[in-house]
């Protein structure tokens, strides 16, 4: 929701050319907070981590908020920077997800996280035109009204956080290797150089696909879902259909997740993620090919790429988790989140570029070209291990 509401506040408050830049503010925003919450979990664990970045989240919706009042664009880009601090809380949660599950339900366990979202993701952007109105009522722009819900959700996720995430599970699984290991104090350095984790995901192969699956799928992703909101609006679309398109795209995302995680513990990461390029792939097609007009194809092709990011997502995550040590994790999987986010961010900012200058179809074009190496790859790999399971992935 904020996401898309943040693009047609950037239209609102700037002109189209900068719109890309409200989805990439946030996008760079989720990036550069992941590096000091990686940091934080490394030595104090998830926890605290986690309600570092919904805090920071508050503060940028806040933000928001003042910036749609004033009518300041940069003030308002300013915000949608900080309230990224949500995203890396959503994604770094995935990741504790894991830490204290085996390696053949790690999929699911992570899965079920991700599953976790959807009720309020795709409840979100259908309150976007009712939280408009109220907004209006109180004496504030319409298109911030989001942004007062999230400043609540926020700091309800962060209270819940606080209180029950208890042990920590980060440092509840080193506890227990260390005990396994008949170690009474941790003495593994930590790694947690951005360099030093790159080496690490671009030493190991299996890491190397997850990586490439998390940063290219949520580029295709972000681009191609960024900018459908502008496309519908060129057709003088409602905002309550903006958002129903962008509910059932969150839908694909979210809503199957839980089986998507099944299938990367049962038949493994590597076709999961294959499956998701070629999701990627007809999504593309799908939504690329319809006019602003024509909302029911475009809301199809918005769920497939939901779903498709939904399996490189998991396939990925689950598969660069099982390939590192974990003592490198935080590091390694902050490092993943920066690198997906920078991405993803320049996605957005091209894709903004693209529509000004080209079209939708033009875009949906280019987002095909990024995902077929990564699809050829996948397959390539899926089909050199066609027995692997899950449990096998972290030794290869």
């Amino acid at each position: 929701t904020a996401v898309a509401v943040g693009v047609l506040l950037a239209t609102e408050l700037s002109s189209e050319e900068f719109a890309g830049l409200a989805s990439a503010g946030s996008v760079i925003g989720a990036a550069l907070i992941a590096i000091p919450v990686s940091r934080l979990m490394d030595v104090h664990g998830r926890r605290p981590g986690l309600l570092l970045a919904y805090a920071i989240g508050i503060v940028g919706a806040v933000v928001v908020v003042i910036g749609a009042i004033n009518g300041s664009f940069p003030l308002a880009l300013l915000g949608l920077v900080a309230a990224g601090g949500g995203t890396t809380a959503t994604l770094q949660s995935r990741y504790a997800a894991t830490d204290l599950a085996s390696p053949d339900r790690r999929g699911r366990s992570l899965a079920t996280v991700v599953w976790a979202t959807t009720i309020g993701s795709v409840l979100g952007p259908n309150l976007a035109s009712p939280m408009g109105r109220f907004a209006e009522s109180i004496g504030i722009p319409s298109l911030a009204g989001p942004y007062l819900l999230t400043m609540v959700v926020f700091l309800l996720s962060a209270t819940l956080i606080f209180v029950f995430l208890r042990p920590d599970p980060l440092l509840a699984a080193r506890a227990s290797q260390r005990a396994a290991a008949g170690v009474t104090t941790a003495t593994t350095r930590v790694k947690r150089s951005m360099r030093e984790a790159l080496a690490i995901i671009f030493s190991t192969p299996a890491a190397l696909l997850g990586f490439a699956a998390i940063v290219l799928g949520h580029s295709v992703m972000v681009g191609v879902m960024s900018m459908t909101p502008v496309h519908l609006h060129h057709a003088d679309a409602t905002l309550e259909v903006i958002g129903l398109v962008i509910s059932l795209h969150i839908a694909g995302m979210y809503a199957a997740s839980p089986l998507v995680g099944i299938a990367a513990d049962r038949f493994g990461r590597r076709p999961v993620i294959a499956t998701g390029c070629g999701l990627l792939l007809v999504a593309v097609a799908v939504a690329g090919t319809a006019s602003g007009h024509d909302s029911t194809r475009l809301a199809i092709g918005l769920a497939i790429l939901g779903l498709g990011w939904s399996c490189t997502m998991i396939g990925g995550s689950t598969l660069l988790t099982d390939s590192v040590s974990l003592y490198q994790l935080p590091n390694v999987q902050g490092t993943a989140d920066v690198m997906m986010g920078f991405a993803g961010a320049s996605a957005g900012i091209l894709a903004g570029v693209v529509i000004a200058f080209g079209s939708y179809a033009i875009l949906s074009a280019i987002a095909a070209v990024m995902i077929v190496p990564l699809l050829l790859i996948a397959v390539q790999a899926a089909w050199r291990h066609p027995t692997r399971t899950a449990v096998d992935a972290a030794a290869d």
